[in-house]
């Protein structure tokens, strides 16, 4: 049993003919070190004789964005190993496959998406996805609906639930998303000319009051599986297809911080436009879709998950209308403010998001910043009293 360590590209490509039959003993391989995130190796490997090609990802010890100094669990690659292949079977062709994972070498193997691109970058260039919504929607109701009380056997629900405890990577959430940026912690990365925003952040009581309310969520409800980072940059699309990816902070916690972060990254890509698109009748037109998708998002994933719990036999206390509608309101207000959060996150925390920070027009930036964090700021106070999408289209729209 080989011994843990960073694998070279020698080794990842002799792992790929070895645990694999997508190679041929003549075949030609080419390897390349892809990896672009704070977490992970990753290995590109294909055979230049022929279309066949692989992803080896290997979790590191540590955050390679912070160094050696952040240790992390490796236990996080079967998570996401695990995650994924839970997700495939929930949406086949929305999740790459997972071909082997290698417990002691913490690294999976899958699928290559290379024929997709990262959405994030799409959105940065201005490109449009008429099925996103349908399919990220359906992704989010199958995953969610079908990992929950809802529509699992309770029973099972509780022993999955335990093979997805996720401490290390929930307290990187815990902290860079509902306790860093309201406070004056060594973690945060801001542009100085954001001091008096970021001072507002740090001394209202209110928006503590609020942020308060979503972390305790996020710590105590364990109501489904969640993908715990999706963004855009967690998301490989074609005009056709979208594939989820990198679900390693997968843990059992609320509901709408799924779609509040797919919401959150959405609306961020709004406020960088000012830094990408020049003309204002094009900045309008694509603004414009921008929130047809976030409404899109929302209404897709709303209607198949209410679609999919009439249909399911489950608990007849839960089935009834009435609580359907409550949990969906309640799941909704939990969406906003998650989202709120996620958005100060990307601007203030630790990690920002390329759609705002790669911006080259310091006043550009300065004003894709301060409009997101105006955004991110109401949808956390006023997300308790929300009751539709339209609200949250309202408050991009107004700011």
């Amino acid at each position: 049993m080989p011994e843990y360590h960073p694998l070279t590209e020698t080794e990842a490509m002799a792992l790929a003919v070895e645990r694999t039959s997508l190679f041929t003993e003549n075949a030609e391989l080419f390897c390349q070190e892809i990896g672009d995130g704070n977490l992970n190796l990753v290995f590109h490997i294909k055979d230049q004789k022929s279309s066949a090609s692989v992803i080896i990802k290997q979790a590191l010890p540590y955050a390679k964005v912070v160094g050696e100094s952040w240790p992390l669990t490796l236990d996080r690659a079967r998570i996401e190993s695990e995650a994924l292949r839970i997700q495939r079977s929930l949406c086949t062709e929305l999740v790459p496959e997972v071909y082997c994972y290698i417990p002691e070498l913490a690294v999976t193997i899958m699928e290559d998406l290379s024929d997709h691109h990262i959405m994030r970058r799409g959105l940065i260039e201005g490109r449009r996805y008429s099925l996103f919504a349908e399919h990220i929607g359906e992704f989010m109701a199958n995953t969610l609906f079908y990992t929950s009380d809802l529509g699992m056997n309770q029973q099972e629900k509780k022993l999955q639930q335990g093979r997805f405890v996720n401490p290390e990577l929930c307290k990187i959430t815990e902290d860079l998303i509902f306790s860093d940026p309201y406070t004056a912690s060594p973690n945060n990365n801001y542009n100085p000319a954001l001091q008096d925003m970021v001072d507002r952040l740090q001394t209202d009581e209110e928006l503590h009051f609020e942020v308060a309310q979503l972390r305790y969520k996020f710590l105590t409800q364990g109501e489904a599986l969640l993908h715990g980072d999706l963004h855009t940059g967690s998301i490989f699309v074609t005009d056709k297809t979208t594939k989820v990816i990198d679900p390693e902070f997968a843990f059992y916690g609320p509901m709408g911080f799924d779609p509040g972060a797919i919401i959150a990254n959405l609306i961020l890509n709004y406020c960088g436009q000012l830094g990408w698109i020049q003309d204002n009748a094009v900045l309008a037109d694509y603004r414009a879709y921008l929130l047809d998708t976030i409404q899109n998002v929302w209404g897709q994933f709303e209607s198949h998950f209410r679609r999919l719990w009439n249909e399911h036999d489950g608990d007849w206390l839960l089935n009834k209308k009435q609580f359907q509608d409550n949990y969906m309101l309640k799941l909704f207000q939990d969406t906003a403010g998650f989202a709120g959060c996620k958005i100060v996150r990307r601007i203030v925390g630790l990690s920002h998001v390329a759609d705002i920070h790669t911006i080259k027009d310091a006043a550009a930036k300065e004003q894709a910043e301060r409009m997101a964090l105006t955004i991110g700021i109401a949808l956390i106070k006023n997300h308790r009293q929300m009751k539709q999408i339209g609200e949250i289209i309202q408050t991009v729209k107004g700011v």
